[in-house]
């Protein structure tokens, strides 16, 4: 009886405690607001007589541990007064230890990995700090507020003769395996790649329990590891019936009714510049000179604002995504592809709906004149990046002449950008050649020419004269909610170390001022282009640089050199382009700035999606790269150092671009040190030095597949 009584305690104190996270929670959203009993019970949705009576017993609990305080009577506030505790978001490193980012700090906070309880990667964790022997500001982790995701990818480990097992997760940074009870299983075989829904994490255990979802296949077979990148960073790579059945209904015709209300203007010539294997085709260029000699330019873009209306779930499930996902071998597109491959693309000879900024241009590239709205298009021709340069180096070949009007154009613009300030970072992109089976059999890069240039200049055109026309009356702030595409001025910080390291190759930078630190990078970028310290000062200067982010602040574009600039230009593949398509039809039909707070929700929700996108990418291009250099094991290459840290340093080789880690403790030769200053180490004994930007000889001794990495080992 006295076991029993034992139990229903501990089981009512684990539940109390429950309810107080929830409460945390709740009241973290605000936490200078009070909040009563019955506010906090519908906040945690705990609203019935004897969920309010447990909402109440764990308010005592949180009053007795100094959580929260009672400021007024009934009334209950988070106590920031406790000594030391922070709420943030904790990001672990390989090692197992941890750094707490907390909003408005300038410096994170370090947890040892002692100290992390049962925290995981980007949980909101509230932690207690103190100094560390009496210098360095350190924390332990109190509590875990917000889970960042329950979903995982690893590989299911069978304990041999039991009916039990573990699974050992890709992600480094997840610092635990998850244990797997029996019955929760679900088919999985020793050695699968899975992904496994973390339940429960009792206090005190070591391990957190969780159940397998789906299992993937074998590690390292080429459909397994695609899926687990998408499901690593929570990528979808089928949509929903539904959503494929709402994109089915979708009214395909063009119809004189809806004609009429736009600018017809398919008596144009209208064409499309795009990649040889793209499918969606969400931008055309138009041309036609006037009477007076100048040149109307019209950018015409996918009229997806059209189709996908906000409030119902094809709308939600592209907002969801927020992006498509380029991998090395498939796209993970926004929108199904009955929209993003058929009704939206701007193909040949077919009719379009498109959202249009149309210019006149002079022959100095000056605007004269300039229009946005709705319009209906008809593309007369489908050039690739290659036909198009082909008419501009040869002047050869069906419409080389429009082509090269807009190129002339295009590069007097451009001229101008970079005069502006905007900065001329061209790296070329890896990119693979696949077979049948997506066995990679080659490597090339994509390069930028001037077709690639031309385009880019028109949508960029686009882009910047859209924002302004929106955000500015009369060349004065407006104050009407957009969302723009913003770029933040480099760390000064930053810009100091790259100026004081490339000065010792005989480079100059000034830093007096906005314009002359990007006169100083373009130069620099330039007078670097062919010698051995290129891709070390290129990949530094990339470093110094912020991260272009989605925002309703408009502070400018640094490396485009504009005040004013959004996406506008590729609906099909990025929500916020959608969202800009809506806000501009919106102010030309006269209407009010709306709720600025709700749409810098979704500009943040916008860039995190881009983020994980981006890191999905990258993921893919490391995997098929490791793939390709299996058949080089023991082969001898020539790179370049392309990043150095305390444990080793990578080396990148130019042919392929596949990179390689050399580890310090796999140098026999020495014991060697790590310089942060000079982007080196070097050898205690012998003083040799490996450099960020050297050459250096080395052989491949070791391809993983499952995480992605190659090794590499120096060659006397």
């Amino acid at each position: 009886m006295a076991k029993k009584k034992k139990y229903i305690s501990q089981k009512n104190d684990h539940k109390l405690m429950e309810i107080g996270k929830l409460i945390m929670r709740f009241m973290n959203q605000n936490q200078t607001k009070l909040y009563n009993y019955k506010q906090i019970s519908d906040g945690i949705d705990y609203k019935n007589p004897r969920q309010r009576e447990m909402v109440i017993q764990a308010l005592h609990k949180l009053l007795a541990n100094q959580r929260i305080k009672e400021t007024e009577k009934g009334k209950f506030s988070i106590n920031l007064n406790i000594a030391g505790t922070l709420t943030g978001t904790i990001d672990f490193n390989q090692s197992g230890n941890a750094y707490v980012t907390v909003e408005n700090l300038k410096d994170d906070i370090f947890i040892h990995s002692k100290n992390v309880k049962d925290a995981l990667q980007g949980d909101k964790v509230l932690i207690v700090t103190y100094n560390f022997k009496g210098k360095k500001l350190e924390g332990s982790v109190l509590e875990v507020l917000e889970r960042k995701r329950t979903e995982f990818v690893g590989t299911f480990q069978l304990v041999a003769h039991k009916e039990f097992g573990f699974v050992v997760c890709d992600k480094k940074t997840i610092n635990t395996d998850i244990f797997i009870p029996k019955g929760k299983i679900n088919g999985a075989e020793n050695g699968n790649k899975v992904i496994v829904k973390m339940t429960e994490w009792k206090p005190g255990d070591k391990n957190p329990e969780g159940e397998i979802l789906q299992v993937l296949g074998n590690p390292g077979e080429h459909e397994t590891e695609i899926h687990s990148i998408l499901a690593e960073y929570g990528l979808p790579y089928e949509f929903p019936e539904e959503v494929e059945r709402d994109a089915d209904k979708i009214d395909r015709r063009i119809t004189d009714e809806e004609a009429s209300k736009r600018w017809d203007m398919r008596d144009v010539l209208t064409f499309t510049i795009d990649p040889k294997d793209a499918k969606d085709f969400d931008d055309a260029l138009s041309i036609r000179q006037l009477e007076n000699g100048n040149w109307e330019i019209g950018v015409h873009i996918a009229d997806v604002s059209h189709y996908v209306v906000p409030g119902t779930i094809l709308d939600d499930e592209a907002y969801k995504r927020a992006t498509s996902v380029y991998l090395v071998d498939r796209v993970v597109p926004m929108l199904p592809e009955v929209l993003s491959n058929d009704v939206c693309s701007l193909r040949p000879n077919e009719d379009k709906y498109t959202f249009s900024a149309v210019f006149e241009l002079n022959d100095k590239a000056e605007i004269q004149k300039q229009w946005f709205g709705r319009t209906v298009i008809h593309s007369d021709r489908r050039f690739t990046y290659e036909e198009a340069q082909e008419r501009i180096e040869t002047k050869e070949g069906d419409l080389q002449e429009e082509i090269n009007v807009l190129d002339r154009l295009a590069k007097i613009m451009r001229g101008e950008r970079i005069k502006n300030g905007a900065i001329t970072f061209d790296r070329s992109e890896v990119r693979f050649n696949l077979d049948e089976n997506n066995q990679p059999i080659g490597v090339y890069f994509k390069i930028s020419k001037d077709s690639n240039h031309l385009i880019e200049e028109f949508m960029l055109l686009a882009n910047k004269k859209v924002s302004e026309f929106v955000s500015l009356k009369k060349g004065r702030p407006n104050g009407n909610t957009f969302i723009y595409r913003v770029h933040d001025d480099p760390d000064p910080a930053k810009l100091e170390a790259l100026r004081d390291f490339v000065s010792t190759f005989g480079y100059k930078m000034d830093l007096a001022n906005t314009k002359k630190v990007a006169e100083s990078l373009n130069t620099l970028l330039k007078d670097v282009k062919g010698k051995g310290e290129e891709n070390m000062i290129e990949t530094l200067a990339m470093r110094s640089m912020s991260k272009a982010v989605y925002s309703t602040e408009p502070i400018g574009h640094y490396g485009l050199g504009f005040d004013y600039y959004s996406h506008f230009t590729s609906p099909i593949r990025r929500y916020p382009d959608l969202l800009a398509h809506r806000l501009l039809q919106h102010y030309l039909d006269g209407g009010k700035s709306p709720d600025r707070n709700e749409l810098e929700e979704k500009a943040k929700h916008c860039s995190a999606m881009e983020r994980l996108a981006a890191d999905a990418e990258r993921d893919s291009i490391k995997f098929m790269q490791v793939k390709f250099m299996e058949k080089h094991l023991g082969e001898t290459f020539t790179g370049v150092i392309s990043g150095v840290a305390e444990f080793g340093f990578w080396v990148e080789i130019p042919e392929n671009g596949a990179e390689g880690l050399i580890k310090l403790r796999d140098l026999m030769d020495d014991s060697y040190t790590y310089d942060k200053s000079t982007h080196a180490v070097y050898g205690n004994r012998t003083g040799n030095r490996y450099q960020l930007g050297d050459q250096v000889k080395i052989k491949v001794v070791k391809a993983n597949l499952i995480a992605k990495q190659l090794d590499f080992k120096i060659v006397e």
